[in-house]
């Protein structure tokens, strides 16, 4: 496969920028129309070509249960739980969480939701009660596949939390006023649990004669609804974003151009959580493109285990965001492990050239993609030269990927001169259509254009490569995680001793960004670390607890007494970083 962007794609970036004229330097503007169409098809026909290209390589190897799954019985598992989901009374068009760490299944669920029909909710393996039921009910879901436990994720009993009687229910007959929607819960165990059904049940419950034509009656529509992630934004809770098909099958296919891969050749190793975008789409159905094995060290992040995978699957591609490639290099100083790992896609989070430069000399990587996009856009926005993996590629985000429209626009909504900061606006097939029942969220986020405002700070240049430079919004990203400042601060101004919070993000080395909750107290009270990380514990996921605290005397305001968050940023710089407790 050699779909390389030469440098006529690139001219052909540049004139299609229709606001440059001769009286003013050109205005930050580009449309790449690409070299070739877009594809119309679904995710469950890629599973299904990729297995009559493929069928006999592994597309699956799971290290921590030994399971090593060729893509022939990737989609003969996929079709089979699919027919098992209909089966159950689940129609075209449902929702089906999946609520599980990186496991074997993760993936199997994935193809069977799409060749079904259904739209598969991707909820965060640790997720606490309140937070699995606003996904559950935000995305109105009928369905949803979990695993009973893993280490200390109990699966089971935080569903019995929201469910009263879950054990002594029958499968099929639950009914719960805190998840109205949910009907069936199926659980990846060696037994069967009350209230439940048993994912191997589930998996055989059908005919193998009758299962191609259950399948092929569902007539699945490329513009149909494949998958449904989680957002977190400036503001309230996570936000329902809906992908089609289309959208990631394109946006997958576009990685897989950029990455430039020969088919079938590739082993990829996943540091990244499926639930995420990079995990779903920049893993599994980029390595379905160009039918690579992909890689699970484990199920929950631990970078010893992917180093050892790497080592042992001869890993040719790892994929995660900075903070992985951090730990993954302090870890290879110690344990030295031979690695035959020659290229490394990088994204979700900010990088810092001196984490490039160690990639190279400590993990032997010299060929380096850099990507730019996120849940919103379905992947990759800009995405890295297939030819250019040298030092001019380490001061930019990529390049402006096939089909997408961009423009960086100042707080007046104009657009800026090339090679100016200013706010990215996105449009084209990848962007998102809105938020799931938020309305009013897909309005702060689209115009009546359909420019998908980032919200990030955004340098524009005329060859088509680009930069963020910092961001509007004042999300936080904690090693590739989006945290929303809103919703813990919802959480801590519940605490009695509080009168007011805010919560920004503190710079981290490893990290990127660490969670530092600032407060003002209540007179004659006291508060620390601890017992505020206490309060938190069981409410909110562990990686959203804060881990710098902060007491105020009083915010920086604006005249209307508005907070200026960036001021309180500024306060607590490298420089101040004593002052603030922490562990």
């Amino acid at each position: 496969m050699n779909n390389s962007m030469n440098h006529t794609d690139i001219e052909r970036v540049k004139c299609r920028n229709k606001y440059d004229n001769l009286d003013q330097p050109g205005l930050s503007y580009l449309y790449n129309a690409g070299n070739e169409p877009l594809k119309y098809s679904t995710v469950g026909q890629i599973i299904e070509e990729a297995t009559r290209k493929y069928e006999e390589i592994h597309a699956i190897v799971s290290m921590h249960d030994g399971k090593r799954i060729t893509y022939k019985e990737v989609l003969h598992q996929s079709d089979k739980l699919a027919a098992g989901f209909l089966s159950l009374g689940l129609e075209k068009g449902d929702k089906i969480a999946l609520w599980a760490p990186n496991i074997a299944e993760w993936v199997i669920v994935f193809f069977a939701a799409a060749r079904a029909g259904l739209a598969m909710v991707a909820i965060n393996p640790s997720y606490k009660p309140l937070e699995l039921q606003h996904a559950l009910n935000i995305t109105a879901a009928k369905a949803l596949v979990c695993l009973d436990k893993y280490k200390t994720l109990n699966f089971y009993d935080t569903l019995q939390c929201l469910i009263p009687g879950l054990e002594t229910s029958d499968a099929g007959t639950i009914s719960s006023e805190n998840v109205p929607s949910l009907k069936f819960i199926i659980v990846i165990s060696e037994e069967t649990l009350g209230g439940t059904y048993n994912y191997n049940d589930v998996l055989n419950a059908v005919d193998n004669n009758l299962i191609d034509d259950i399948i092929r009656n569902q007539n699945v529509s490329p513009e149909d609804t494949c998958n449904i992630q989680f957002s977190s934004g400036t503001t309230g809770k996570p936000k329902a974003v809906c992908s089609s098909h289309f959208q990631l099958v394109n946006n997958s296919y576009m990685i897989s151009k950029r990455l430039d891969l020969a088919d079938g050749q590739h082993i990829f190793c996943v540091q990244s959580p499926l639930f995420h975008v990079l995990g779903a789409i920049g893993c599994i159905l980029t390595a379905t493109q160009v039918g690579a094995k992909l890689v699970l060290a484990a199920p929950m992040y631990d970078s010893k285990e992917i180093l050892k995978a790497l080592e042992q699957e001869r890993c040719t591609l790892i994929l995660g965001t900075p903070t992985l490639y951090v730990d993954l290099i302090n870890i290879q100083k110690e344990m030295k492990k031979k690695l035959y790992t020659h290229r490394a896609f990088i994204t979700g989070s900010p990088w810092s050239p001196a984490v490039i430069v160690k990639i190279k000399d400590v993990l032997n990587i010299k060929k380096i993609t850099y990507a730019y996009g996120g849940t919103e856009t379905s992947g990759a926005v800009f995405i890295s030269l297939p030819n250019a993996y040298e030092n001019d590629q380490m001061n930019n985000d990529g390049y402006i990927a096939d089909h997408v429209e961009v423009k960086v626009v100042d707080n007046h909504k104009t657009i800026v001169p090339f090679g100016t900061p200013g706010e990215l606006y996105v449009r084209g097939y990848l962007t998102l259509s809105g938020y799931l029942g938020n309305a009013a969220a897909t309005r702060e986020v689209l115009d009546e254009d359909n420019w998908y405002k980032t919200g990030d700070n955004f340098i524009l240049y005329q060859d088509g490569s680009g930069k963020v430079v910092g961001r509007a919004k004042d999300m936080i990203i904690r090693g590739g995680e989006n945290i929303s400042p809103t919703e813990i601060e919802d959480l801590i101004n519940t605490h009695p001793d509080i009168l007011e919070s805010q919560v920004i993000g503190i710079e981290d080395e490893r990290l990127g960004e660490e969670v530092c909750a600032c407060v003002r107290l209540k007179e004659g009270v006291t508060l620390n670390l601890d017992s505020l990380k206490s309060f938190c514990e069981g409410k909110i996921s562990n990686y959203k607890i804060p881990t710098y605290l902060k007491i105020m005397e009083s915010f920086p305001k604006t005249p209307s007494g508005k907070v200026q968050k960036q001021l309180l940023r500024q306060q607590f710089d490298r420089t101040f970083t004593s002052v603030i407790e922490s562990h």
